[in-house]
Formats: structure tokens, sequence, C-alpha cells
């Protein structure tokens, strides 16, 4: 029996799931994301920029998945495929590295204002429990994605 139309988003999201549960990658740029979208509040984007953000996060995350996916499939190689599964993995990684420093340069370009910089200053320095709300988020981001996890990595 064929899957129902349906049932090819709840197999998406499981893979999604499981990416964020057992891949430290996908977590750091799930986090990235929150404080790119979070940050550009005190811009003045408009709908352009917000879909350039938008494309490089969905990319970002989407070469990710391919990324673990492959790393999956080649993850235990017959003897005489080492090397080529090694490549695969090595190609796939550098695919995500290439996309995120493009993804780094955007944002560079994007988010480089001094008087943006200053907004931000002026709105946590006005705001201090905002601001350890802020350093507290950070903390718990760091827990999210380097922190020990009972299944997977």
């Amino acid at each position: 029996m064929k899957p129902r139309f349906v049932d090819s988003f709840l197999y998406a999201a499981q893979g999604i799931r499981t990416a964020v549960r057992e891949e430290r990658n996908m977590r750091f740029h799930l986090c990235a994301a929150f404080y790119v979208y979070l940050f550009s509040l005190f811009y003045g984007f408009g709908k352009t920029e917000y879909i350039l953000i938008t494309l490089m996060v969905c990319g970002a995350l989407a070469l990710e998945l391919v990324n673990s996916s492959l790393e999956r499939t080649v993850e235990r190689p017959a003897p005489d495929r080492y090397m080529t599964a090694g490549v695969v993995k090595d190609m796939a990684a550098g695919a995500v590295l290439v996309f995120s420093i493009g993804c780094a340069v955007c944002g560079a370009v994007l988010f480089w204002d001094v008087a943006a910089f200053r907004r931000m200053f002026a709105f946590f320095a006005a705001r201090p429990l905002l601001a350890v709300l802020l350093a507290a988020s950070l903390a718990v981001a760091w827990q999210f994605i380097f922190g020990k996890r009972k299944e997977g990595k």
C-alpha cells in the first residue's frame, strides 16, 4: 500500500526531529537562525531582506539535513568502499561549509550597521532584565547545542 500524501509530511517531520535530536550542527544552525531573526528586529529590513534571510536559513538547514543523511548512508561502508565513503562525507560537509560561509558573508553585509548596534545597546541598556534574559538564552542555546544527549550524539 502506498503511503498517503500526509504520511510523507510526517516522515519528513520525523527526519527533522531526528536531526535536531542527534546532530549538533543542526542544533547550531537552528540557534543561529533564532538569533538572526531576533536581532533583525533592530534593523529596518523590508521584504527583500527577510526573503534573503529566510532562503539562507532554510538552505543551511536543508543542506545540513542532506549532509547528515549522506553521512549515515555511508557510515559503515564495506572495506573496499571505505575511501569513497570518506570522500562522500567530506564533500557533503564541504557543501554545508561553503553555503554557511556564503550565509555569513551575506549576514555581515546585511547586519553590519553601526547605528543598529547602537540601537541594540541602548535597548538592552534601558532594559537590564531583557539583557539578562538574552544572556540566559545564550546559555540555554549553548546547552542545547553542546549538551550531552541520551540518544545519539
